[in-house]
Formats: structure tokens, C-alpha cells, sequence
């Protein structure tokens, strides 16, 4: 169908799920503009103008299918997922992981969204909302949304702010790391797509050493946050200080796990902890610190991680930090076309939503620019199946959470897709011989059971026409 209406459709917010919800938009043959307002604003976590820029980590993790992140994947790339293409061009290798060169990354989405000629890139700051005559609207701007703009936001829905900190991890040159104590080696020696099942450096920790490391931890000195800043960490990215906190062996069963890893240098003597670090860039000159994120003083990281083995010498392309997210109390505001109940012509994407994580945010943002372009062209767009990843996450975002009324702030929190959110498997599973499988077995027979289901209804609704394709 041609459009009819020749006035745009304006997206606020150049990250993952900005940049996504444009390209669907442009995808189906309309016009969009683009507002960004890096570099003539920039965040405190950002560094440069490009689109899509990553802040925390630079990995999308697991890409196995039968995982949930690996089926959101699966259905982004089934979707022409500008940014899983972007993923897909800049890897590097990581295990089972999906990580990619950041730089790389960022450019590639900049340069499609830049070279598409429906779209339209203003870079300008939205203050504080968007104008009444954009009937079609949305609002992507992501954990770091402007003040003026997120205060007037939440002057329209009536809600108290909700916000939680999300850190930023180290990175550190790979040529000062010590060798002759670090070793490459993936855990369970897995291997990804171009990937050798040695993607990681791997610096261990005799048991004295780690509990030295905690200490070190809890005495370091740590940003101070003002009365305005206490808000609640959001669990999938706790800083490691936070999670120290909570108990000696905390770190150990966490970013710090020993367990699939085995020492080449100390044959037969299994390290008690063991700090990973990832590689950052196509160059493989710079690797960040899996799960350390943080909120010490830069003095302090310093300090306490060159008592690392292998990291006495560390130098650091970059240290921790902090930023913060906002967040929308989504169930209760946003319908379930991610409309703003108080003015439906705003639609929201990404993590301001409620969705945490990268390739979240991006998938949202992609379902979100095919239901502004249905709704352009006067045109039904039928919601994904629950039992999608998709679907999954856009049903915790509009109606998976039980809100409880009249007891102070609402406890709806961010989440990253996960099998908790998907509808329940009805069959039994057992063997050939009628055993029933307990255990490991059986939950990896419902993942995969998950994710086969989840392929066969994806399916089935893009054969059907309901994804305004």
C-alpha cells in the first residue's frame, strides 16, 4: 500500500533501539526522521555521535538458539534486524557468545541508517516533548534520556521516576597483560562461530588471593551517590562491590566462577577464582573485564585490580563508571501497541521501557517501528505470539507484571528476555522407554521444546501477513 499520509514518522533516540526503529520504518516504505542529540549533547556515558554507540559491555551474549537471548536472535535476523546484521559483520570471536568490535559496530549502523534516503538524522535535543502536530511518534531514548524530556514525561503519566545504575566495566590493553600467568581458554573449551574455544584470557586466584581481593574490594574507596540517586541496582549488572558486599564467596559463584577452566600453568592445581577478560576490538588489542563493573574511584580500580595475577601491570584503555537508567513503569502506563495511555500518539522503545539489556532494547525497538509503520498506513498489526522471544517480552512490558495497588512505588523492574517469561510447556517429556527425564535432561529437553515452539509460531504469524512486512 502507498502512504497516504506524507508527513513522517519521527523517532527521538539514536541507540540500539532507535536506530532499529527507523530502519523498519524506511523498511516499509516511509518516511522517518531520525532526532538524536549527540554530539550536540552528549551523555556521561557516551563518547562519540555515532548511532547505536555501546556504553557497557560489547557483547550480545549467547547465540545458541536454545537459549532465550540466542532466539531473540534468531528472530531479530528472521525480522531484517539492521542491528543483528550490524552484529553479525563486526564479531569477534567470544565462546558461545556474540560479542562484536564496538567501533566497527557503531559505524555500520550509522553509515545504513545515514545512507537510507527515507530517513532523515536531526541532531538536536527534543525539549521537553515532541511538538502536538507529530501525530506519530517514538520515543527511544534509552536509559540516559535527557532530563527536561524524561521530567516531562513523567509529568504526562503521573509516575515517580523509576531508576536504577548500570556500570560500566574496565577495559584493558591486551599487550599488558601477563601471559606467563594468564591463559587463553573458553569456559568448558566452547567454541563459537569463529571462535578457537579459547576466546577468553583467564587470570587466576589461589584462595588467599581472592579473599585478599574482596578485602581490597571492601576497603576501596567508592563513588558517593547524592540523596536524589538512591535507587535500586538492577541484578543482571550489579557493580562487583555491590555483590562483595553481599558475602565473601558471593563473586566467586558469579563473574569470578572457577568452573570450567583449567590452568595450563599449574597442571593439576584448579585455581580457587579466575578473573575473564573478553576481547573488545577486530584488533584484539583491547579486552574488557567480564562483570566488573563497578563504581570505585578510578584511583581504587587501579589499585585493587592490578592484585589480579596477570594484571600487575594492567593498563587501562578505559575504567568503570557509572550511569543512569530510567525507566518507564511500563504495565501500567503503555498499552499493548507500547502506546503512552495519556497521549497515544507517543510510542516508547527500548530499554526506557522495561527491557534490559542490548539486543532487548533493539528488538523492541524493531517491533515498535513495525507497529508505528502499520499504524501509518491504517493497517492492523496483530501482536506477536507469546511464545515468541518478541512476544514474550513485549507481554512483560505491557501486561506481565502483577501491580499491586495503593502500596507505595510500583516493583515492576527491568528484565532481560529469559525462559521465565515465556507461556509453559504443556507435554511431558520421557524417553523412548517411557522413563520420565528428570533434571539436567529435562530442562534442556524444555529449552529446546521452547525454542522449537517459538520458530514454528514466528513462523506461522509472518506467513499469516500480521507483521506489516
Amino acid at each position: 500500500m502507498s502512504n497516504e499520509n506524507p508527513s513522517p514518522i519521527h523517532v527521538v533516540g539514536g541507540g540500539l533501539a532507535g536506530a532499529e526503529a527507523a530502519w523498519q520504518i524506511a523498511r516499509q516504505n516511509l518516511r522517518v526522521v531520525l532526532h538524536e542529540m549527540r554530539p550536540v549533547r552528549q551523555t556521561p556515558a557516551h563518547r562519540s555521535g555515532d548511532l547505536a554507540e555501546l556504553v557497557c559491555s560489547n557483547s550480545f551474549r549467547a547465540d545458541n538458539p536454545v537459549s532465550a537471548i540466542g532466539m531473540l536472535h534468531r528472530e531479530m535476523r528472521r525480522l531484517d534486524s539492521l542491528i543483528l546484521s550490524a552484529a553479525d559483520a563486526h564479531k569477534l570471536p567470544a565462546g558461545g557468545a556474540l560479542a562484536v568490535d564496538r567501533t566497527g559496530f557503531a559505524a555500520h549502523v550509522t553509515a545504513a541508517v545515514a545512507a537510507h534516503p527515507l530517513i532523515e538524522i536531526l541532531r538536536e535535543e527534543i525539549d521537553p516533548l515532541p511538538p502536538s502536530d507529530w501525530t506519530n511518534v517514538i520515543i527511544a531514548t534509552g536509559p540516559l534520556t535527557s532530563p527536561k524530556l524524561a521530567a516531562a514525561i513523567a509529568a504526562l503519566t503521573g509516575e515517580r521516576d523509576l531508576a536504577f545504575y548500570d556500570a560500566i566495566a574496565p577495559v584493558v590493553h591486551r599487550d599488558s597483560i601477563d601471559m606467563g600467568k594468564a591463559w587463553m581458554q573458553s569456559r568448558y573449551d566452547k567454541a563459537a562461530p569463529g571462535g578457537t574455544g579459547a576466546d577468553y584470557v583467564n587470570c587466576p586466584l589461589t584462595k588467599d588471593q581472592y579473599y585478599a581481593f574482596i578485602d581490597a574490594i571492601n576497603a576501596a574507596e567508592k563513588t558517593e551517590f547524592k540523596k536524589f540517586e538512591d535507587t535500586p541496582y538492577f541484578n543482571g549488572c550489579l557493580p562487583i562491590e555491590v555483590m562483595a558486599e553481599r558475602g565473601p564467596e558471593t563473586l566467586r559463584h558469579g563473574p569470578m566462577k572457577p568452573f570450567g577452566l583449567t590452568n595450563p600453568h599449574t597442571p593439576g592445581v584448579k585455581p580457587y577464582a579466575v578473573a575473564q577478560l573478553r576481547q573488545d576490538n577486530a584488533l584484539g588489542t583491547l579486552y574488557n573485564m567480564v562483570g566488573f563493573q563497578t563504581k570505585l574511584k578510578h584511583g581504587a580500580q587501579i589499585e585493587v585490580f592490578r592484585t589480579i595475577p596477570g594484571l600487575e601491570q594492567a593498563n587501562f584503555a578505559r575504567l568503570g563508571g557509572l550511569h543512569r537508567n530510567t525507566f518507564l513503569n511500563s504495565p501500567k502506563v503503555l498499552d499493548g501497541r507500547l502506546r503512552l495511555k495519556a497521549d497515544p500518539r507517543l510510542r516508547f522503545a527500548g530499554q526506557i521501557t522495561g527491557c534490559e539489556g542490548y539486543v532487548e532494547s533493539a528488538a523492541i525497538g524493531l517491533i515498535a517501528g513495525r507497529m508505528a509503520a502499520a499504524e501509518q498506513r491504517g493497517e492492523p498489526f496483530e501482536p506477536l505470539p507469546a511464545t515468541t522471544a518478541i512476544g514474550a517480552l513485549i507481554n512483560h512490558i505491557t501486561a506481565g507484571h502483577i501491580e499491586t495497588i495503593d502500596v507505595g512505588p510500583s516493583s515492576f523492574q527491568p528484565m532481560n528476555v529469559n525462559f521465565g517469561l515465556f507461556p509453559p510447556l504443556l507435554e511431558q517429556f520421557a524417553t523412548s522407554e517411557g522413563r520420565r527425564v528428570r533434571g539436567v535432561e529435562k530442562a534442556a529437553l524444555k529449552k529446546a521444546a521452547i525454542s522449537a515452539r517459538g520458530l514454528r509460531d514466528l513462523d506461522a504469524w509472518i506467513a499469516a501477513g500480521l507483521c506489516a512486512a
